[in-house]
């Protein structure tokens, strides 16, 4: 008879949840397993669950029905392997609280319509490509002055810096890699001190954009290959990747991390990654990794 795997399924509960000796009674209770470990990450809100599940996707599946209705997150992954050395992140809804185009909008007045092009595209019913085609050519005019102006008040996702900084302090290495454009995508990164960035590039004319998409188009099949060409290049084995997005243009970087997390994600993404953060911050991802709360780097 073969070894059982050991598993950990971390429970990350919202900020006025609390996990408690009952709730996890409760947990490890449906989900039929026994001889379980539990160690708290973060006392009375994040607890590791270790144990070695005869059938784990079952584990899994009444973990998830039984959390479904509440505040509280999980992840569930095999115990080996935790602790990422690459993490891929993507920017809009993600590392930041905005989606810059429809930001931009507001100088036009078109923020409804081009929000609507843009939920169409995170939520797969439209190409990511044809998506920014068309937004991009509704931006036209808009100034430097006015791009520099957004840039200074775009707003850092509650755990993001957290979750850069810890990561890079033990040694793992950081890209944000977006389907948005680059001075957005740089400044953000130089904010959260990550190592690398891919973006795409946008196009001025006569210091206004000038409504024509650059190519070629940094998106779904280009998000999934910056993971790839990264972790080679830095002889990253595959489940030592961590990747984080919110969008259909994220599902294939999702899909070829050794843990792809759809974070507050469009429905899509949240059903088809490995796992999901609902409730609450980025801070999830460290504790995802075995990371303790007074392990954080801010």
């Amino acid at each position: 008879m073969s070894k059982l795997i050991p598993y950990v399924a971390t429970l990350i509960a919202a900020p006025k949840t609390r996990l408690g000796k009952n709730n996890l009674n409760e947990i490890i209770e449906a989900m039929g397993v026994r001889q379980v470990e539990v160690s708290w990450l973060a006392e009375n809100c994040v607890a590791d669950l270790i144990f070695a599940p005869q059938d784990p996707k079952n584990a899994s599946k009444a973990l998830s029905a039984l959390l479904k209705d509440t505040q509280i997150d999980f992840i569930f992954q095999p115990q080996k392997n935790r602790k990422k050395k690459l993490l891929i992140a993507d920017m809009d809804s993600t590392m930041i609280v905005e989606e810059c185009l429809d930001e931009l909008a507001k100088f036009k007045g078109l923020k409804q319509e081009i929000s609507c092009i843009t939920a169409s595209a995170m939520s797969g019913e439209m190409s990511f490509e044809a998506a920014l085609k068309e937004r991009i050519a509704l931006l036209a005019g808009i100034t430097q002055d006015e791009i520099n102006a957004l840039i200074e008040r775009l707003t850092l996702m509650p755990g993001a810096r957290a979750l850069v900084t810890t990561m890079r302090f033990h040694g793992a290495y950081t890209a944000l890699v977006s389907g948005g454009f680059a001075p957005f995508i740089e400044s953000i990164a130089v904010r959260l001190g990550f190592d690398e960035t891919r973006a795409n590039r946008l196009l001025m004319k006569e210091n206004s954009i000038s409504g024509e998409l650059a190519y070629p188009v940094l998106g779904r099949d280009e998000k999934r290959r910056a993971l790839e060409e990264i972790r080679h290049a830095r002889q990253i084995p595959q489940e030592l990747t961590l990747a984080v997005g919110d969008g259909a243009n994220d599902l294939d970087m999702l899909h070829s991390a050794g843990l792809g997390v759809a974070y507050h994600a469009k429905p899509i993404v949240a059903q088809s990654a490995h796992a999901r953060i609902d409730h609450t911050d980025l801070t999830a991802l460290l504790y995802a990794q075995g990371y303790r709360q007074e392990e954080f780097r801010h």
